[in-house]
């Protein structure tokens, strides 16, 4: 689409398109790639980016746009973040046999979670960091940027080491953390402190 033309303030490069979303300039490309974000390249090879199409996927499919509940009252949404279908399988016969008041629901990527986030609002995100394109610690800094989503309950799962994470800017506040490999116990009782944290909410509301 080298031919489109339009005014320079009605376009944007990939870095402020980043800058205006709060995200990454990898997660852009991402965007840009699967179709999400509308853009065309300069015969120089550049992507340039309408500033109207940065709105409405800003204002629609960012998780800044508030979603409808994911799960009836009374009842906890929990999303799991997970590349890894052997581990989602684990997760979900786990899961399933603690008898929680909530929703179960998967994503294979972070650009997924993301979509799924602005669609449906989890009440709990339960992340794995390493993924490839939008990994999980990013799905994470993303949801963090948005007060209208700081009600959702947090946790990352890596296996890395704490070097690693510190690289990386670190656990975020407010945000739980469990090491590989996952301590069962712990993530039930982390669960179902969650449900409680739900019920009392849907009470009080």
């Amino acid at each position: 689409m080298e031919s489109i033309k339009m005014p320079a303030a009605e376009v944007c490069t990939t870095q402020e398109a980043a800058k205006l979303l709060g995200i990454s300039v990898t997660s852009v490309q991402q965007l840009v790639e699967t179709g999400a974000l509308e853009a065309w390249k300069t015969k120089g090879g550049h992507r340039r980016i309408p500033l109207s199409a940065v709105r409405a996927y800003k204002d629609k499919d960012a998780p800044g746009h508030v979603p409808k509940a994911a799960s009836p009252a009374g009842r906890t949404s929990i999303l799991i973040v997970e590349d890894n279908e052997m581990q989602r399988g684990i997760y979900q016969k786990q899961i399933s046999s603690w008898n929680l008041d909530a929703d179960l629901r998967f994503c294979e990527n972070g650009y997924q979670a993301l979509i799924e986030i602005a669609r449906r609002r989890p009440d709990v995100v339960l992340a794995d960091i390493m993924m490839e394109g939008i990994d999980g610690y990013e799905v994470v800094t993303t949801i963090l940027t948005y007060p209208d989503l700081a009600d959702i309950n947090i946790a990352i799962v890596s296996g890395l080491t704490q070097r690693d994470i510190a690289a990386r800017g670190g656990v975020p506040a407010g945000v739980v953390f469990f090491e590989k490999p996952v301590n069962y116990d712990e993530l039930r009782g982390y669960l179902r402190a969650c449900c409680a944290q739900k019920a009392r909410s849907d009470r009080k509301n």
